[in-house]
C-alpha cells in the first residue's frame, strides 16, 4: 500500500485547523503521514498541529514554499495537498489510492463543496467543478494529489505567490490529465462572503486573464490580498 503524505499549508489557521486535522486521524492509521507546514502563525496554530501531525515545519510565509518545503520532507509515493480549511469525504485516501492504480494515472483532484448555505454558492462550486473536469485544470480547494516522482519531475509548485495550482496544473497536464473524484470536499466559503459572492466572482476571473496574459503573479498577488 502507497504511504500517501498529506501535507497542509497553514498561517493563522487556529480556528479551522482543528476540525480538519481530527479528520485526518483516522487515515493517519491507513497508511498516510501528516505534515503541517506552517508560514509564520501568530496564533495558536503550531501548538494545535503538535499533537495531531507527523511532523509540523517552518517556513517562510507562500503557499508554494510551504508545499514544496513540505513535499521535500514526506516519505509518501503519493502527495495529498490539502488547505487547512478544509474536510476531506469518507474514504478519501482510499479514493485517491484507486484513482492512481492505473499506469497511465499520475494525478487529480477532489470535486468541491463550500461550506456556505447560500444558493449562490451552490452554482458557484458546480460551475468550478465543471470547469474543471472540461478544463483539466485544479485549484488548490480541490485538494491536489499527485505521484510524488512526477511532481518532482515538473519541478514541484513553481515560487510565485498566486497561481501556484494553475500553474502546477498545466505543468502535470503535459504528462496527463487529471482523475476527477466526484466525492466532494468541503472548503470554506469564507473568502466569498466575507468580500461578496459576485465581487469574488470577478476578481478571480480577472486574476486568471491577467495570469494568462502574462501578468506578473506578484502584482496579482497585491490585488488578491488587498496590498
Amino acid at each position: 500500500m502507497d504511504l500517501i503524505s498529506i501535507i497542509i499549508p497553514v498561517l493563522n489557521e487556529a480556528a479551522a485547523l482543528p476540525a480538519c486535522l481530527q479528520a485526518l486521524q483516522p487515515p493517519r492509521r491507513q497508511a498516510c503521514e501528516l505534515i503541517v507546514v506552517d508560514g509564520g502563525s501568530t496564533d495558536n496554530t503550531v501548538a494545535i498541529a503538535g499533537p495531531l501531525a507527523d511532523r509540523v515545519l517552518a517556513t517562510p510565509t507562500g503557499r508554494a514554499v510551504q508545499m514544496n518545503a513540505g513535499a521535500q520532507a514526506a516519505c509518501g509515493g503519493i502527495l495529498w495537498f490539502l488547505h487547512g480549511d478544509s474536510l476531506p469525504p469518507p474514504a478519501a485516501a482510499a479514493s485517491i489510492r484507486a484513482a492512481l492504480a492505473g499506469s497511465n494515472q499520475h494525478w487529480g483532484r477532489f470535486d468541491v463543496r463550500l461550506s456556505g448555505n447560500r444558493p449562490l454558492l451552490r452554482i458557484v462550486e458546480t460551475l468550478m467543478n465543471h470547469r474543471s473536469c472540461l478544463t483539466g485544470v485544479a485549484t488548490g480547494d480541490q485538494g491536489i494529489f499527485v505521484r510524488r516522482s512526477v511532481f518532482a519531475q515538473v519541478g514541484g509548485y513553481p515560487a510565485i505567490p498566486l497561481m501556484e495550482d494553475i500553474a502546477l496544473s498545466h505543468a502535470l497536464k503535459r504528462i496527463s490529465r487529471p482523475v476527477c473524484l466526484h466525492q466532494r470536499l468541503l472548503t470554506s466559503s469564507r473568502r466569498w462572503e466575507q468580500r461578496g459572492i459576485w465581487k469574488t466572482i470577478l476578481l478571480m476571473w480577472r486574476l486568471r486573464l491577467a495570469y494568462f496574459l502574462g501578468t506578473d503573479p506578484a502584482r496579482l498577488a497585491r490585488l488578491y490580498y488587498g496590498g
